[in-house]
């Protein structure tokens, strides 16, 4: 007996990634008839969760947004939990458990940096559903954080706040903020993605955080987080990952190095591994992914791996995804302090 609720979420999940010749392959997958297939693929039209154009072996699939919704807000008084309560509560309130959990987090969280950071006037909020994912949007038409970041934490380039960001623990407000909101609610979801005058910077699942330049004159900040309607990963797991043992101590963290190399600028310099090095202390564990680094200079490597490790003791710091060159760059550098090789890590896991 075929499952008919495993046989539809196989379907749509297929038609998510190629809605074409779906029919086929659930004749292939589950060992049903070509007009068994056709039913149950009519019953999900019927339902509103797909559309499809063409005929027979040509049809095309495609999933629906059913639901969407937007409300804007003066920012100057508002409330983070209101957008929530409003759009996204009643739209997830079917939704397993930790996906709720999941989005009250992320939704109050980014509210909340809209509006105690952005200076902008208003708000606004978007969320949209379809049968598997649901995305949430927040947009405000303040200073843009990555302008906002590079004045107060006296960057030279607002690009440099991408690394701020992805190492956590980032804020213009220590007085009232950590800076783990943005860190976290990046982990938590399948992607998330920051955008403003036309840098974004973005993490999804399993992948390094990325980042995009396109300048341009957009004003303001805008979030974007997409996760699956069934995802199975809890806020629980994502504090853990990034915690030494007790409980959300946040002493762990990843930072792409790639994301500190800028138009084609090769790590060479004191000064550019000094700025990198910039907040590490806070945490015990500082995981370096070299991912999409060819290479670096003997300077870079040194003034990471001897002057910064030897001035921090206890800070530990690893290296991931290293190529030849960099791996005998950063041996070189810690023969010189004696730092042990069991420092260097092929693969690291939690990123």
């Amino acid at each position: 007996m075929v499952d008919k609720e495993e046989l539809r979420s196989t379907a749509l999940h297929w038609i998510q990634a190629d809605g074409r010749r779906v029919a086929p392959r659930l004749v292939e997958k589950f060992g049903i008839s070509r007009q068994a297939a056709n039913s149950h693929l009519r019953a999900l039209l019927e339902a509103g969760l797909l559309e499809a154009e063409g005929k027979t072996q040509g049809r095309i699939y495609r999933l629906v947004t059913t639901h969407t919704e937007m409300k804007e807000y003066r920012r100057e008084g508002l409330r983070d939990d209101v957008p929530w309560r409003e759009l996204f509560a009643p739209l997830v309130a079917t939704l397993p458990a930790n996906v709720r959990d999941i989005w009250q987090y992320g939704m109050t969280e980014m509210v909340n940096n809209a509006v105690e950071h952005s200076e902008g006037e208003h708000v606004r909020v978007s969320v949209e559903q379809s049968a598997l994912l649901t995305a949430g949007w927040v947009d405000d038409d303040g200073v843009g954080i990555f302008r906002k970041l590079e004045r107060e934490l006296g960057l030279l380039d607002p690009r440099e706040a991408f690394v701020e960001l992805a190492k956590g623990k980032v804020t213009t407000a220590p007085a009232n903020h950590t800076g783990e909101g943005i860190f976290f609610t990046s982990r938590a979801f399948d992607m998330f993605g920051i955008v403003s005058e036309g840098l974004m910077y973005g993490h999804a699942a399993d992948v390094p955080d990325f980042l995009a330049d396109r300048r341009g004159a957009r004003p303001g900040t805008l979030v974007v987080m997409n996760l699956d309607n069934d995802s199975g990963r809890t806020l629980r797991s994502v504090f853990n990952r990034f915690s030494g043992g007790k409980a959300y101590d946040f002493s762990k963290t990843f930072v792409p190095i790639k994301l500190a190399e800028f138009e084609g600028q090769k790590l060479v310099s004191r000064s550019q591994a000094r700025r990198l090095t910039v907040g590490l202390n806070r945490f015990r564990e500082v995981v370096l992914d070299f991912a999409g680094v060819t290479e670096v200079g003997q300077a870079f490597a040194d003034e990471l791996f001897r002057v910064f490790a030897k001035e921090n003791p206890k800070t530990l710091l690893v290296a991931a995804n290293t190529t030849r060159q960099v791996k005998q760059m950063i041996a070189r550098a810690r023969s010189v302090s004696g730092t042990a090789e069991k420092h260097t890590a092929e693969d690291a896991e939690g990123r």
